[in-house]
């Protein structure tokens, strides 16, 4: 099925699901949610490095 996908569409859908976390538990450390994604959507590396630099660069702007 993943061939089926859009590219960047794994990638859309692990920033929702951590979205989702985040809204229910804002307190939650977001590096464990990060790495669980990693592995849940089956991202590449690149795309990996892309979700640790989008939440670091928006908790630095908090």
């Amino acid at each position: 099925m993943h061939d089926l996908l859009p590219d960047g569409e794994e990638l859309r859908r692990a920033i929702k699901w951590i979205a989702g976390h985040l809204q229910e538990n804002p307190g939650q450390p977001v590096g464990p949610l990060v790495q669980e994604a990693v592995f849940k959507f089956d991202l590449s590396p690149r795309d990996a490095d892309f979700l640790i630099d989008f939440y670091r660069k928006a908790k630095e702007a908090q």
